[in-house]
């Protein structure tokens, strides 16, 4: 099953799960409940740390959920925040979840240097979704922006192209038709 974000993020290909970490996981949780899936993929945009450059294509199986808060110590959390699919022996971009867009360069070298590689807002949900029901699960996304002050008016400009590339390298991955 191919799932997306929803409002301006959805492909005919996919289906919407909500924006976020909280829609995402219940509605999510709801479909698997009814018509459990063999697989899930998500698909969607993407921002930067710093690494991968706008427009570029990044698959993943492992998710975390760094808030901005636990950067300055300002919070902590006791839950297990990074959920993995990965099986191989590679490394694998953590793709960084949080309910918040991050839009200082400061925050960016510090997601960067705990490994974070980029940021997309329902990720974790997804892997946490198919830890619990024992689904495999990955995602593919495409940058739109890097994690800094421009994030929102990059995300605007290059939004529209990235669902194309997305579409593009799905169909070259034998993922979708047409």
């Amino acid at each position: 099953m191919i799932l997306c974000a929803g409002n301006n993020e959805t492909f005919d290909f996919a289906t919407p799960i909500g924006v976020g970490l909280i829609d995402g996981a219940i509605n999510l949780t709801r479909h698997c409940l009814v018509h459990k899936p063999e697989f899930l993929l998500f698909v969607g945009s993407a921002g930067s740390y710093g690494e991968y450059k706008i427009h570029d294509i990044v698959e993943s199986k492992t998710a975390a959920n760094i808030e901005l808060g636990f950067l300055d110590k300002n919070a902590y959390t006791p839950i297990d925040n990074v959920v993995s699919a990965q099986t191989e022996a590679i490394k694998d971009v953590i793709v960084n979840s949080s309910n918040y867009i991050t839009t200082s360069e400061r925050a960016m070298e510090q997601m960067r240097t705990l490994g974070m590689g980029i940021e997309n807002m329902e990720f974790f949900s997804v892997m946490r979704v198919a830890q619990v029901f024992g689904i495999p699960a990955g995602g593919v996304f495409c940058i739109t922006n890097y994690c800094d002050a421009n994030a929102h008016r990059d995300f605007i400009a290059h939004h529209g192209f990235a669902k194309v590339l997305l579409r593009e390298h799905l169909k070259e991955k034998g993922l979708i038709r047409g």
